[in-house]
């Protein structure tokens, strides 16, 4: 199990950062005890669902048991089969101080010191300075905008920069209703239809027999090539501008064949290029004989 501990700084972008964490597939929990870090890894470990990264939030928040966030890290380092890492978020505090002062937030131990932000703040900063020492990742975000900090954060934790967007392809039928959470929508009943040759009106387009015959076409393979060059050429200005999730539509009539054919064809066009790709078929078995 991969376990980032995300920690430094309140108003340094922490909670900026586990945003981006859950984008890239972490499994993300603001603000826990250290204390229970331990124990919610074991509870982790033991899930069905087979949870392998995980990035928790950890600051001065917790107040007193903050202190217990050493033990946990040296008892999460001895675990054989954790992998568990520290990033550490700073920022300078005058620029923490007019964080706070711009957005009319209360730093956490803003009433310990009497309202003074800038006395919580080096409170705060010679409290966490041994966290600090151990992180293995640091960010300064003094300088950074959200974007900024967010394409660092990415560039630490994946190898390529487009796993963070997860593309979901799926059919539907316009019969049923455009599909409403859709960012690209292509309609395909231009196209010959299946449906009306008996032999396959009872198949859907993730049958063979269904996906050759929409395919047989000459203008069904060219409007799937014309799509392909439209989508690769799409997805990287999408990952540019921090898209996490971008969610491609095929629609025919009835969602059963022609719409399934182009979203599985396309699923295994982006897969084939190593993006994080979902499959979704919203109708395949509306009006369905049994």
């Amino acid at each position: 199990m991969q376990l980032l501990i995300v920690t430094g700084m309140s108003g340094a972008g922490k909670s900026s950062v586990m945003d981006v964490m859950e984008d890239i597939g972490y499994y993300c929990i603001d603000n826990i005890p250290p204390k229970l870090i331990s124990k919610f890894v074991d509870l982790c470990r033991q899930s069905e669902s087979e949870i392998s990264k995980v990035a928790v939030a950890v600051d001065i928040r917790t107040g007193d048991m903050f202190a217990e966030i050493f033990r946990s890290w040296q008892d999460l380092k001895n675990t054989a089969d954790v992998d568990v890492k520290v990033l550490f978020i700073d920022a300078a505090h005058e620029v923490l101080v007019k964080r706070y002062k711009e957005t009319r937030r209360k730093h956490p131990l803003q009433e310990k010191f009497s309202g003074n932000i800038l006395e919580a703040i080096e409170y705060e900063a010679s409290q966490l300075s041994q966290l600090r020492e151990i992180a293995d990742y640091f960010i300064e975000t003094t300088s950074l905008t959200a974007a900024q900090l967010k394409e660092q954060v990415k560039a630490i934790f994946l190898e390529k920069s487009s796993d963070s967007l997860l593309i979901k392809v799926m059919s539907f039928g316009f019969k049923y209703g455009v599909a409403t959470d859709s960012d690209l929508v292509f309609d395909v009943r231009c196209l010959p239809n299946p449906y009306y040759i008996d032999e396959l009106r009872n198949h859907t387009g993730c049958d063979d027999c269904v996906r050759d015959y929409v395919m047989s076409f000459e203008q069904s393979k060219e409007l799937f090539s014309k799509f392909c060059d439209l989508i690769d050429y799409l997805i990287p200005l999408y990952v540019h501008e921090g898209k996490s999730q971008l969610v491609i539509a095929f629609g025919c009539t009835g969602g059963k064949h022609r719409s399934i054919t182009f979203a599985e064809l396309m699923a295994r066009h982006l897969s084939e290029k190593d993006y994080r790709v979902q499959k979704y078929h919203r109708d395949i078995t509306k009006d369905k004989k049994y």
